[in-house]
């Protein structure tokens, strides 16, 4: 994510994520209006920050710019879900897999420390704090892999990840803590093998739990 020099994400970045969870969510859908004046009141933003974060969204083919209609959301479709967390499974999984094989026990017990902490925040359905933990979680994971190009481009795979939808989900939750509760064994054995399924798995779950909520939205009929 981009940042300004103390530290905060760039408005513009902060927008184009909001406006990215809710169409990958379903909230925005594919054919609706995005109007520039109505996100600004909302964030309590200027026009500015928006219109950039609507460039950045067009760059990423999440909205387009219509004659006479300005800024809709791009179609999307079941195929398109599908692709891009495949993608994320896969890159994610060989990440984790290079970890298992040179994982410190320090470095062991910092991600099971976040882990626990992202436990109890689910637990008590801190959605917010579940969203930041589940983050810090995998760039941990990412971190030590050192693959800089890898890491760079999953960031950029998932961006189109809805993680308020998915924080907000219980099921979601109780899935994800075992999940890391898996991935955490195999690092804890060295075991790249097994650790790459795992991971991939986080991902395809996450595909299937967002296609099946689009599909009750009736989102590709609308």
């Amino acid at each position: 994510m981009s940042k300004l020099s103390d530290g905060r994400p760039q408005l513009s970045e902060t927008v184009a994520s909001l406006l990215r969870d809710r169409i990958m969510s379903g909230q925005l859908r594919p054919g609706s209006r995005i109007r520039l004046e109505q996100v600004a009141e909302e964030t309590g933003l200027s026009i500015t920050p928006v219109r950039e974060a609507l460039l950045m969204l067009r760059a990423e083919d999440m909205v387009e710019l219509q004659p006479r209609r300005g800024h809709v959301v791009a179609p999307l479709s079941r195929q398109d879900i599908i692709d891009v967390f495949g993608l994320q499974g896969h890159i994610a999984g060989e990440l984790v897999a290079r970890v298992a094989a040179v994982i410190t026990p320090a470095q062991l017990d910092e991600l099971r420390a976040v882990h626990q902490r992202l436990a109890r925040a689910a637990q008590a359905r801190q959605a917010s704090k579940v969203e930041q933990l589940e983050f810090e979680f995998h760039r941990g994971i990412n971190r030590l892999a050192d693959a800089r190009k890898l890491s760079w481009l999953l960031r950029a795979a998932t961006r189109y990840t809805p993680t308020r939808f998915y924080a907000a989900d219980a099921a979601w939750r109780a899935a994800m803590v075992t999940d890391h509760e898996a991935l955490l064994a195999a690092l804890a054995a060295n075991d790249a093998d097994a650790a790459r399924p795992v991971m991939a798995r986080h991902f395809t779950d996450g595909a299937e739990r967002l296609v099946k909520h689009l599909d009750d939205l009736g989102l590709w009929t609308a």
